[in-house]
C-alpha cells in the first residue's frame, strides 16, 4: 500500500463526488449535509510506467503497481472540536490516515446548497483549520496536565521534554500557528508522533473546481487567494475537476495524453494528489521482479535494506543476510536483470544500505 489519504471538508463540498470520480469508490453524494457517515474507502493503482517496463523486460506474468486508498470521511461543521454534526467520531478518522486533502469548493452550482450559502473556499479553509486547531488544543491540554502530574512524582525523564513539546505546540496553537518542531530529532519525532496531532499530518489543500475554474485557476481572483492562503499554511493547492476524472478514466494512455494536453495540463488530478502525497511523506518505489511477477512497493526514504524487504515478506526482514540491487536506469540499459548482471551493474548490498527510488531488488534471507 502506498498511503491513506482522507478526504476533509465542510458538507456538500463534493468531496464524495470527487472520491468517486478519483477512484471509482461508489460513494453516496447528494444535496444535503452527512450524506457521507461512515467513510467511504477507495484503493487505485499509482501510476508508474517504470513497472510495465519492468515486467515486459522480464516478461513478468503479472504486474502489481503499488496502491493508495482513498478515504472519503465525512463532512466537517463548525463547532465539530466541541461534538458538533458528528465531533469526536469524524475527528478520529482523521487520525486514522497518513496525509489529509482538505477538499474546498471552487464550483458553482445553485443545485448544490452551500452550508454557509456562498463559495468561499479561502473562509471554508480557514474554518477546516480552525476546527482542528481546537481539537488538537483539546487534546494538548490535556497532556499537559497529565505530564505535570508525572513530573511532580518524578516518573519517566521523557515526561519533561514530551511536556515542553506539548506546551510549545499548544502556545503556537493559541496563536492560530501551526505547531512545528525538528524532524531530525530522533526523540522530538517520537513524542510528536505520539500525540497524534491533527494539524501535524502532512496536508493540501484540492479545490473541486468545474471546467471553467479549472481553466482559469491560478488566474482568476478566487483561486489565487486560495494559493495564497494554503501557501501561508504551508500547503500546495491541487485543482481537481470532478466530471474531467471521470472523463479520463474511459480514455486509452494515448488518447489521456492528448486530453490532458489540451487543457494545458501535465498530469491529471489523480496524478498529481498521488505525486503530492509521496512528496510530502517523502516516499520512493522500489520493485521485485521475476518470471511470476513485477511489483512495486513502497517505503519512506531513509529506509533500510532490511526495512525495505520487511514490506516485502516479515521474514525477510527477520532473516536478512543481503540484498541484490540493479537500478532501474541499468535494467533498462541492459535490456534484463541478467544482462545488467554481466556488465556488472548488480551490487550486493548490507543491512545498512538505504534503498533509493526505482531499486530493483532481490533478497536473500533465511529463518
Amino acid at each position: 500500500m502506498g498511503f491513506a489519504c482522507g478526504f476533509v471538508g465542510l458538507p456538500n463540498v463534493g468531496k464524495s463526488t470527487l472520491f468517486n470520480a478519483l477512484c471509482h469508490g461508489g460513494a453516496a453524494s447528494a444535496n444535503f449535509p452527512f450524506c457521507t457517515i461512515e467513510p467511504n474507502t477507495g484503493i487505485v493503482p499509482v501510476p508508474d510506467p517504470r513497472v510495465g517496463k519492468i515486467a515486459k523486460l522480464e516478461r513478468s506474468a503479472k504486474i502489481v503497481p503499488a496502491a493508495m486508498k482513498f478515504i472519503d470521511i465525512a463532512g466537517l461543521v463548525e463547532g465539530a472540536s466541541k461534538g458538533e454534526g458528528l465531533g469526536n467520531q469524524f475527528l478520529g478518522h482523521i487520525r486514522s490516515v497518513d496525509a489529509v486533502a482538505h477538499v474546498v469548493r471552487l464550483f458553482d452550482d445553485d443545485d448544490i446548497i452551500h452550508v454557509k450559502n456562498t463559495v468561499d473556499p479561502v473562509r471554508d479553509l480557514d474554518l477546516i483549520m480552525t476546527e482542528l486547531m481546537l481539537a488538537d488544543l483539546e487534546v494538548l491540554y490535556k497532556k499537559i496536565e497529565k505530564a505535570k502530574k508525572l513530573a511532580r512524582i518524578g516518573a519517566d525523564p521523557e515526561v519533561k521534554h514530551e511536556l515542553e513539546l506539548a506546551q510549545a505546540f499548544a502556545e503556537s496553537l493559541e496563536q492560530g500557528v501551526l505547531p512545528t518542531y525538528d524532524k531530525s530529532d530522533a526523540v522530538l519525532n517520537r513524542l510528536a508522533r505520539g500525540m497524534q496531532l491533527l494539524t501535524l499530518t502532512p496536508a493540501f489543500v484540492c479545490a473541486n473546481t468545474d471546467e471553467a475554474h479549472f481553466k482559469s485557476f491560478g488566474k482568476d481572483e478566487q483561486s489565487k487567494a486560495l494559493i495564497e492562503a494554503a501557501a501561508a499554511l504551508g500547503m500546495e493547492v491541487i485543482p481537481v475537476c470532478a466530471k474531467l476524472e471521470e472523463e479520463l478514466q474511459e480514455l486509452d494512455e494515448e488518447e489521456a495524453r492528448a486530453f490532458l494536453a489540451d487543457l494545458g495540463v501535465e498530469e491529471s488530478g489523480l496524478q498529481r494528489v498521488i505525486n503530492t502525497g509521496y512528496k510530502m511523506l517523502d516516499y520512493l518505489t522500489f520493485f521485485t521482479t521475476g518470471p511470476d511477477e513485477t511489483r512495486a512497493w513502497t517505503v519512506t526514504r531513509g529506509a533500510t535494506a532490511p526495512q525495505a524487504a520487511g514490506k516485502i515478506h516479515t521474514d525477510m526482514q527477520r532473516g536478512f543476510i543481503r540484498m541484490e540491487v540493479v537500478s532501474y536506469d541499468h535494467l533498462m540499459q541492459y535490456g534484463s536483470w541478467n544482462g545488467a548482471k554481466e556488465a556488472g551493474k548488480l551490487r550486493i548490498e548490507g543491512k545498512e544500505y538505504l534503498v533509493r527510488d526505482g531499486d530493483c531488488v532481490f533478497v536473500r534471507f533465511s529463518v
